[in-house]
């Protein structure tokens, strides 16, 4: 048998292909109790939640996860524990089997009761989701007990999930023991669906949040924008109004509010995108658990719909003012910045011409020059003709020296001034 011919693989061919199973949902079964906690972490809050998830394996004396691990699931005996590492937080998912005789008729115990307490503060990054949830078989308790003791009545939430299969109680809601509540109930549901379904939840829970981390940001920048705003109105009233002397103060102005605008635009431009990011996995994930209407109570989606828009506008509406004015800030620079070069050009053809008018009378005085030099210079050699004469009549020159001066000034004159002449056509060509 032929050995099989391989191609050269790429290098990332692997990981890349191994991504589609990254996070797979855990096959689950009622009654459960579980715990979800999202901790907002930076680079060395994540690498120390990994360092943290290590600790807690080694007491238990298991393995430890290498440094690429991004997900792990692990039975600890007292719980389950799910460890999910993501771009901007790390989230804790506790699981314990749940007492169903007795949920609803007081206070229902977390799962949370299950983890070490002095390990679970110490949890790197800071706090912004933690959620109950209940996944129960069948509804064996009246929804009296259920309003009463697990949420709040006026809040409360509920739709059928899973087409039909399952109903999903809650009242997003922080309760006294600062988490969340959530109650499922899987009725006949197969375990596989019922892990799908429960991560959803989950999901929908944790993107939410990070999805309104922008509203702070958007909320900060609308001051910000304003201000730039009206500092721009301001300078475009200038402009129009300005004389050249006022133009470098203005352009100096213009800059100034230019660098603070994209300086905003990218502290904030990476949080609105990840929030937009994340209020779409929020849709999908409503999509994905297939809700329907209870009689006389208000859906998950519905909820999120009514009271996520908002919320999410101001962060889309800040994004889109930040893009406008980074753009108007940029055609006013290159206004301004256009009026001053014509200036200049006009200023430079000022001098020009003043250049070409000292350069005409540079000329003149050079022809009044040139004439003064020709009779100069006639002069000197008139003069050296005339010693010539002199000294030539012993020797029997015909001619007095003053008569041989006298003829020898025109030709000595008109030489002199065909040489200058030639002379400057030369350079002319030259030049």
């Amino acid at each position: 048998m032929s050995a099989t011919i391989s191609p050269t693989q790429h290098p990332h061919r692997v990981l890349l292909h191994n991504e589609i199973h990254a996070r797979p949902p855990e096959a689950m079964s009622a009654p459960l109790a579980i715990a979800h906690i999202v901790m907002l972490a930076d680079a060395a809050e994540r690498e120390a939640s990994r360092a943290h998830v290590a600790a807690l394996l080694r007491d238990h004396h298991l393995a430890l996860p290498d440094a690429g691990t991004t997900h792990l699931r692990m039975d600890l005996g007292a719980f389950r524990l799910r460890w999910e590492l993501h771009t901007e937080f790390v989230s804790w998912t506790f699981m314990v089997p749940a007492a169903v005789e007795s949920f609803g008729e007081r206070e229902p115990v977390s799962a949370i009761a299950s983890v070490p307490r002095e390990w679970l503060a110490a949890l790197p990054g800071q706090c912004l989701c933690s959620l109950n949830l209940w996944v129960l078989p069948t509804h064996t308790f009246g929804s009296g007990s259920l309003i009463k003791h697990v949420l709040h009545e006026d809040t409360l939430l509920a739709s059928t999930v899973a087409d039909g299969h399952g109903e999903v109680y809650t009242d997003f809601a922080i309760h006294a023991d600062g988490f969340s509540r959530m109650v499922l109930l899987a009725g006949g549901m197969t375990q596989r669906r019922l892990g799908r379904l429960v991560q959803r939840l989950l999901e929908i829970e944790t993107y939410r949040m990070a999805a309104l981390l922008g509203l702070p940001a958007a909320r900060e920048a609308s001051s910000v924008l304003a201000f730039a705003e009206r500092e721009l109105a301001e300078l475009a009233n200038a402009i129009r109004t300005a004389n050249r002397d006022d133009e470098p103060a203005l352009l100096d102005r213009l800059t100034r509010l230019a660098g603070q605008v994209e300086s905003q635009y990218a502290a904030t431009h990476s949080r609105f995108s990840a929030s937009s990011a994340y209020f779409e996995l929020v849709d999908r994930r409503i999509k994905d658990i297939a809700e329907s209407r209870l009689a006389g109570m208000q859906t998950i989606g519905e909820f999120m719909d009514r009271r996520l828009t908002p919320a999410r506008s101001t962060c889309e509406w800040a994004a889109r003012r930040q893009d406008a004015l980074s753009q108007r800030v940029s055609r006013m620079s290159n206004l301004l910045r256009t009026r001053v070069e014509i200036e200049q050009q006009q200023s430079s053809q000022a001098l020009l011409a003043t250049m070409n008018q000292r350069q005409d009378l540079q000329l003149k005085l050079q022809s009044t020059v040139e004439g003064l030099s020709v009779a100069a210079i006639t002069y000197y050699i008139v003069g050296l003709v005339t010693y010539l004469a002199k000294g030539g009549k012993a020797l029997g020159w015909p001619l007095s020296p003053e008569s041989t001066a006298a003829i020898a000034i025109p030709l000595v004159a008109a030489s002199v001034w065909l040489s200058l002449r030639r002379l400057h056509h030369r350079l002319f060509r030259k030049h």
